[in-house]
């Protein structure tokens, strides 16, 4: 097995790839839909380990399906990769434009008697199949074509090519997570490796890709398992051919379940990535904190930053049994780090949000198509603070903003108009007559509100919730006296005027 040290070619095929040195892992998807949460996890473990060791991190798109695989797919799966600050150390390998690399590496099989040429038909196949499930035994091929001689292939019927399994004896891979594992091989068959239209299957391309970009150590989901057993034969066989082929580390990583135990599904909230940050309004430090506490942790430590990572992961701490995904856990953990994040980022993608999302208040706001001005901008920022603290995503986030920018007379929810009865709005207009002389602070508007309660004798919040309602349209948002202040005098005077009766 490669070993952390390890001084590793990326061989002679690898595009003019120089040697490198040291560990090397890979993430290596299929673009056939969006980068899903359990495949952002096999990323992050890669990219750790690589970091970890001081190693290199590459990234490899499996396109060989080419009637599944999108343009579409592949741009969101480098978008989410991205944003979660795991793309790779080099530009991607794309493992459809290397068929004729896996097509030399199958014939050059053929010809050192690790593989053949198999003339069985698909309908020999499925008879031969039919007749093993009649007799109620596995099926397993035993080609005629395996031991023929060359001399007696024919020349003009269709073939594929098949790697000669060994059929004696047994394999063990002492897999990094889940221990040693042991098959038989005379389990394992003569497997495809070249299709009847000369192109190559996945799991001859994955061998030769691994080796030609150094490969040392292959991280993936435990689903593998079986596929690591079967790629070993082309491994060991190509290791009698030519030198400087290595067999990689393997460290086979449990699937992520729902909090039911059951198979991850979206209604346990497998979303692509980008469903977490445009739908459900979250940071890339909150996905990736919670990814790297799905199946690993070290000790009782919850928030781990990205430094922190590098510098504790070991693949051996990953546990054996499935992990448990929890969608209340990770949005609590973003507010966590949406309390933590620096205001003028977080100003910046709420503008962002506001003017793609909720276009119709900032044309009400009079701001330009490009969303909100330097004003705007000040304004936003300004309040961060105290937005943010009571926010759990981005969405929150930008919905408790909306109010800084809303045209008069605001629109009110239903729940707002429920506050503003008659006793409500009269309460108004004694509020701003109160307040219309005083100096325009926090505190200097807290002490004036606290003893107009007082004389009253109600309580503070009598006063605050049809206020609330007047200045946001709503009935959450930051501090009452907070939002005063960021509305200022005569924005949140002429609001309140609006809603109790007194505006023009």
């Amino acid at each position: 097995m490669a070993s952390a040290s390890d001084t590793v070619s990326a061989g002679s095929n690898a595009g003019g790839t120089a040697p490198r040195t040291g560990v090397v892992t890979r993430f290596a998807p299929s673009p056939t839909g969006y980068l899903h949460i359990g495949g952002a996890r096999t990323a992050l473990f890669n990219w750790l380990f690589a970091r970890h060791h001081g190693g290199t991190y590459l990234l490899r798109i499996e396109d060989t399906d080419r009637a599944r695989s999108t343009d579409a797919a592949i741009e969101a799966i480098f978008d989410g990769l991205n944003w979660l600050g795991l793309g790779g150390d080099e530009a991607p390998v794309f493992q459809f434009a290397r068929s004729d690399r896996h097509a030399q590496v199958a014939h050059q099989l053929v010809e050192a008697g690790h593989a053949y040429r198999c003339f069985l038909t698909p309908e020999e196949l499925t008879a031969r199949r039919e007749a093993a499930q009649a007799a109620k035994r596995p099926f397993r091929l035993q080609s005629e074509w395996r031991d023929a001689d060359p001399s007696t292939w024919p020349a003009d019927k269709p073939y594929v090519v098949r790697i000669k399994a060994p059929r004696e004896g047994a394999t063990t891979i002492d897999d990094l997570v889940q221990g040693s594992i042991t098959v038989q091989n005379a389990e394992i068959d003569d497997y495809v490796i070249l299709r009847s239209d000369g192109t190559p299957t996945y799991m001859l391309a994955v061998v030769i890709d691994d080796h030609d970009m150094g490969v040392t150590h292959v991280i993936r989901g435990d689903d593998h398992i079986n596929n690591a057993f079967r790629q070993l034969v082309v491994i060991h066989a190509m290791q009698a051919v030519e030198a400087g082929w290595q067999v990689p580390a393997y460290a086979h990583i449990p699937l992520i379940h729902g909090a039911d135990g059951a198979k991850l599904s979206k209604r346990h909230g497998a979303l692509g990535v980008d469903a977490y940050r445009d739908e459900l309004g979250l940071l890339p430090e909150a996905v990736f904190n919670y990814l790297l506490r799905l199946g690993w942790g070290h000790g009782d430590a919850e928030i781990i930053s990205r430094d922190e990572a590098v510098q504790w992961f070991d693949i051996g701490d990953v546990g054996k049994g499935a992990a448990r995904f929890d969608l209340k856990k990770l949005l609590n953990l973003n507010g966590h780090y949406l309390r933590e994040a620096d205001d003028t980022r977080l100003t910046a993608l709420v503008a962002e949000r506001l003017a793609s999302v909720d276009e119709a208040s900032v044309a009400a706001a009079g701001l330009d198509e490009a969303g909100l001005d330097e004003a705007g901008i000040a304004l936003l920022e300004t309040a961060m603070p105290v937005l943010k603290v009571r926010a759990a995503d981005m969405n929150e986030l930008t919905a408790s903003a909306r109010f800084l920018f809303a045209q008069r007379p605001l629109s009110l929810d239903e729940k707002a108009v429920g506050l503003l009865t008659d006793d409500g709005r009269a309460l108004l207009g004694a509020i701003a007559a109160r307040l219309e002389g005083e100096d325009w602070s926090a505190g200097t508007l807290e002490t004036a509100l606290k003893a107009m309660a007082e004389e009253r004798g109600i309580g503070l919040g009598k006063l605050a919730q049809p206020l609330r309602a007047a200045l946001t349209g709503t009935t959450t948002s930051p501090g009452i006296f907070d939002v005063l202040v960021l509305l200022g005098r005569a924005e949140s005077l002429a609001r309140i005027a609006d809603q109790s009766g007194m505006g023009s």
